[in-house]
């Protein structure tokens, strides 16, 4: 019996872990509905992601905490009136283009 419990015990840790699945997000293929119903993950996840990808592209390594707040309100109010439209597109609208 000794000698099974190291056993018992390795596959009673193992069930127990959470496994994690990997989820990947295509960011060009998600509308606005699915950004402000929450269908694709939490808003203010996807817009810290947004928020430097676009600051990476100008170049621009500052963080604003309180803007990118402000910022993700007026993603999701425009996103509440425009359901359909893409939202990589619906960035572009609010704050011009982010070349």
């Amino acid at each position: 019996m000794l000698r099974r419990l190291p056993i018992f015990l390795a596959l009673l840790l193992s069930a127990s872990s959470p496994l994690r699945a990997q989820v990947l997000i295509d960011m060009a293929k998600i509308n606005c509905s699915q950004f402000a119903t929450y269908k694709i993950a939490d808003p203010d996840r996807i817009a810290i992601w947004l928020n430097g990808y676009f600051h990476g592209k100008r170049g621009d390594l500052i963080v604003d905490t309180q803007e990118l707040a402000g910022n993700t309100d007026k993603i999701q109010e425009y996103c509440i009136q425009n359901p359909d439209v893409p939202l990589m597109q619906a960035v572009e609208t609010i704050f011009g283009p982010q070349d």
